[in-house]
């Protein structure tokens, strides 16, 4: 039974990329830590430090990972990326967690905490840059896109488990259950392959041949396959070196899409949100728990991921990212009313549900749309010999933004006011909305060859830039 089930090629690639998507379920977990953590350690009863932690220690704690994801993946990016397979690397790049696992458990002073959340940064940082390239190499064109979007889901879950444990939970049994799922979601990445683009990329065209013979159930689709392989590198003889690749004017444009999502997909608000959700929930003051809302919207931001892969091969990306964009929007836009009408006055009634109402409106469309297509679009928008790279320089500055927008966002909302805060970022829900109406490519069920195409003008109807 189970060798007719995977005799299918379709059940091949979703298995092997949900396998390596585990490693991101950790990820996850990590990006949800702060959020019940930094209640314990604001709590003199519950904390495991001498004392509880000030608000500066607190911003560091959840910022200080992006800061050196940045550092990690400029070496990553000009040094390593390259050299060493898609699968090594990935297994290379889990490692600094399980040293993260062990701090934390272990952890007397605030030092300990910062060391660990700079660990898991280096880590994310190469495996939010490897996996999505992995996860395009194995995938067919025809469902590139919802394969590339079990990154989110896997994202999505180990979200909602953080916050469905974290707040009910000791800090040391929590952090010991984080350690065990960082070392069952490891041990997997061992069974499989590498990816076949970066075999042949290194001169082991047999290799990429067996394994894309291996996905694809089928040897004539496979030699297609590495036939595309070496179109694309003739297309591309005079980019072999960085410096060559970087005065590229198609990869500059390429580079040039990324770099705009990227920024949008931080200025509008979503992560300096939800790293202090418990907190805003808490502000809020309904008759909800604030950690049972939490949960709720995890869960929301799962379902929402689940809704993307069933439909992103159907929609298209441009028109699920416009929509999600929209409702973005809406969502901040409500937020800041609630908290406009909170400092005029006692908000009781239907209007302390805005918020959660507002909130959940946000997590669906940001993890149906740019929270989950940004990494396919991320890998498609790039040729081979340049997509290293390109995702490289991509999540460099996507983690400085992140950082910046979870570091100072505390600060300028307490500046210029939640209210404000939140309508900047509906303004910027809605300009990202148009950038990706008129600028982005659609992309999907197209080969890498033809997005290219694509990019070079060659085509224009899908693609007003």
């Amino acid at each position: 039974m189970l060798n007719k089930i995977f005799s299918n090629p379709i059940i091949r690639q979703y298995a092997v990329v949900i396998t390596v998507n585990l490693s991101v379920l950790c990820s996850g977990i990590g990006l949800a830590w702060p959020s019940p953590v930094l209640v314990k350690l604001n709590n003199a009863t519950e904390t495991v430090l001498p004392r509880v932690i000030t608000a500066v220690e607190g911003s560091w704690i959840v910022s200080i990972g992006f800061l050196t994801g940045i550092v990690a993946n400029l070496i990553i990016g000009t040094v390593l990326i390259d050299r060493f397979g898609r699968k090594p690397f990935l297994i290379f790049m889990c490692l600094p967690k399980f040293v993260t696992g062990f701090l934390y458990i272990y952890a007397t002073e605030v030092w300990m905490l910062l060391l660990g959340r700079a660990l898991v940064g280096i880590a994310d940082a190469g495996i939010f840059t490897i996996l999505p390239m992995y996860a395009s190499e194995i995938a067919s064109k025809e469902i590139r896109g919802s394969l590339g979007t079990i990154l989110q889901i896997m994202c999505s879950f180990g979200v909602v488990t953080m916050l469905s444990m974290g707040p009910f939970i000791s800090y040391t049994t929590l952090n010991m259950i984080y350690t065990g799922f960082i070392i069952c979601t490891t041990l997997p990445l061992l069974l499989l392959p590498d990816g076949p683009y970066s075999l042949y990329s290194r001169g082991h065209k047999t290799e990429a041949l067996k394994v894309l013979t291996f996905l694809r159930c089928s040897e004539v689709q496979a030699k297609e396959e590495l036939a595309e392989f070496e179109k694309a590198d003739e297309m591309n003889t005079d980019s072999v070196s960085k410096k060559d690749i970087i005065k590229n004017r198609l990869f500059l444009k390429s580079l040039t899409l990324v770099l705009i999502l990227g920024l949008g997909s931080q200025f509008v608000g979503f992560n300096a949100v939800s790293f202090y959700l418990q907190t805003v929930l808490e502000s809020t003051q309904t008759s909800v728990r604030p950690e049972v809302a939490s949960v709720t919207i995890g869960l929301i931001q799962l379902f929402a991921s689940f809704c993307t892969t069933l439909v992103t091969d159907r929609f298209g990306r441009k028109s699920i990212l416009s929509v999600t964009c929209v409702g973005m929007g809406l969502g901040m836009l409500g937020l800041g009313l609630f908290f406009k009408l909170k400092e005029n006055g006692a908000v009781d009634g239907f209007m302390n549900y805005v918020p959660l109402i507002s909130l959940i409106l946000v997590v669906f469309c940001y993890s149906a749309g740019i929270g989950s297509l940004m990494w396919v679009l991320n890998a498609e928008l790039f040729d081979g010999p340049s997509r290293g790279l390109g995702m490289s320089i991509s999540l460099i500055a996507t983690t400085l933004f992140v950082f910046l927008t979870t570091k100072y966002f505390a600060i300028v909302s307490l500046s210029i006011g939640p209210a404000v805060t939140y309508w900047i970022f509906s303004v910027n829900c809605i300009l990202l909305c148009v950038f990706i109406m008129f600028c982005i490519p659609e992309t999907k069920g197209k080969s890498f060859a033809e997005i290219q195409d694509i990019l070079r003008g060659k085509t224009c109807e899908d693609t007003k830039c």
